[in-house]
């Protein structure tokens, strides 16, 4: 009897199961036969205010040229990073999002007989990228659902070639301020490359968290990754970075993909970069709204995770996802994180203060109903 092709994947793949994203609003809507427009998505941390004018505008300029490959330096949007940043733009990685950092970091390090170490409710990505390489996961338990960087310092051996952390994390929501960052480089020996993700960090402006971009000239095993998926609202175009040192940037360009970032996403986030007021108003929607629905959750009796992220992890009595269906039925998507080994939490991205209404209305409805 031939063997399925799942039986002569490797390993670490067979282990894994497909990623599954936040349901997409026209799913929900054939499923329930509900009207898409009256549907709320709070599901996957995306920007509810929809892209700058700027972005758009851009984009309408660059559309003529859609016969041609993109740039596969992306040197424009480097340059801007560059500046932007204080750094050599040979330092800057580009990749379709920041998951695409994470993968070529693990195709670029990791292999059968090394191991990666990252924390207990971490970003899926991680164990992902590093099971599909064949590679060891090492996730070291969480401290209070964040991440225990003495411990995960301490479970570094000689196999270790990366260590993921994630501040904000994505899905709690908790982080590491700048001592403990301090501490923990400090411990990581200097041939183990330290991915410190950043996808949340500019809605953590002005707060006690550590910019992983000050720490880069101190620490050459360091790769700071970052996404214009979030607070510049480019999550459909798929365009994020990593800074690190010369060195760690010329592997990572060996097994880099030609063209991996399109000529829409490039000249969109090049405008992004340049729209701070858009980047402003994204903060102050996301502060608003976070304590919009901490409010709500107080008046409802409600536990939830503080969050430095756009989005807010919220805790029920007993497993959540009875919860979670009939918020889909009332057609309002937040998303459930059982997989993350957090089976009593929804995850909350802020919206607007009509979509976050919409919601705690509807769950007020439903828990009344419990």
């Amino acid at each position: 009897m031939s063997r399925s092709f799942l039986d002569l994947a490797l390993p670490g793949v067979q282990q894994l199961s497909p990623y599954v994203p936040g349901k997409p609003v026209e799913e929900l809507a054939r499923e329930f036969n509900l009207n898409p427009a009256d549907i709320v998505k709070l599901a996957s941390n995306e920007n509810p205010l929809g892209p700058s004018p700027k972005v758009c505008q851009a984009i309408e300029q660059a559309l003529p040229e859609l016969t041609r490959y993109p740039d596969g330096s992306g040197f424009a949007l480097k340059s801007q990073l560059a500046t932007h940043y204080n750094v050599d733009a040979a330092q800057i990685t580009l990749g379709n999002g920041s998951n695409d950092i994470l993968e070529l970091v693990a195709r670029a390090w990791l292999a059968p007989g090394s191991n990666a170490i990252f924390s207990e409710h971490a970003f899926a990505v991680y164990p992902i990228a590093t099971l599909a390489s064949g590679a060891e996961c090492r996730q070291v338990p969480a401290n209070n659902y964040g991440h225990d960087l003495e411990a995960m310092a301490a479970a570094i051996d000689s196999n270790t070639r990366v260590v993921f952390i994630a501040n904000p994390n994505n899905p709690t929501g908790t982080w590491f301020d700048q001592a403990a960052l301090n501490s923990f480089l400090a411990k990581v020996p200097a041939d183990v490359l330290v991915v410190l993700d950043e996808a949340y960090i500019e809605y953590a402006a002005d707060t006690d968290l550590p910019d992983g971009m000050a720490y880069l000239s101190r620490y050459p095993n360091l790769l700071v990754s970052r996404t214009f998926s979030k607070a510049y609202g480019l999550a459909a175009l798929r365009v994020g970075y990593a800074i690190s040192s010369l060195d760690i940037a010329e592997v990572l360009n060996r097994v880099r993909q030609p063209f991996n970032v399109n000529s829409l996403a490039l000249v969109a986030a090049c405008a992004a970069l340049q729209d701070q007021d858009y980047l402003e108003r994204s903060r102050d929607n996301n502060k608003q709204g976070m304590q919009q629905l901490e409010a709500g959750f107080k008046k409802l009796g409600l536990s939830w995770l503080p969050s430095k992220g756009n989005f807010i992890a919220v805790e029920f009595q007993g497993d959540a996802a009875a919860i979670n269906q009939a918020l889909l039925e009332q057609g309002v998507i937040v998303r459930p994180v059982a997989g993350y080994g957090m089976a009593n939490f929804l995850r909350v991205s802020i919206g607007t203060a009509t979509e976050n209404q919409r919601f705690l209305d509807v769950l007020t409805q439903v828990l009344q109903q419990d």
